[in-house]
């Protein structure tokens, strides 16, 4: 296990999603990491029930905001030395790659899915998307 400390940048999961941020706090069993990009949006829909759309409540999941913290399990913060991108650059390109992996299978979740990353991109994203 590499350490890490306070002020290293990492590659940390969080609910669905995987963001770039800083170290800003050592918690004991986890770090309080603050958001500087975003790596992998997070998926919408049940977690608890993957790919199902009938008899579950299908969330609609926003990518955690530019320097917003979170508290996060040391087990799933990794080092990251590689350049940081720009917060909104990074969310716009998540969302594209999100929106192209979901597209590839025509099925019920993907197409819902689909829709609630459109609804995300014009109710919060789109003002980010051109800062």
């Amino acid at each position: 296990m590499v350490d890490i400390l306070i002020g290293d940048h990492v590659r940390a999961h969080y609910n669905s999603g995987v963001y770039i941020g800083e170290v800003l706090e050592d918690r004991g069993d986890k770090y309080l990491v603050k958001v500087l990009a975003v790596k992998k949006h997070p998926m919408q829909g049940d977690l608890h029930h993957p790919g199902k759309v009938d008899g579950v409540f299908f969330h609609e999941r926003k990518a955690l905001a530019h320097y917003e913290k979170m508290n996060v399990a040391k087990a799933v913060v990794y080092p990251f030395d590689e350049e940081i991108p720009n917060y909104n650059d990074s969310l716009k390109e998540s969302i594209a790659i999100m929106k192209e992996r979901l597209a590839i299978k025509n099925t019920e979740f993907n197409k819902l899915a689909l829709i609630k990353l459109q609804e995300l991109e014009e109710k919060y994203y789109h003002k980010s998307y051109y800062y």
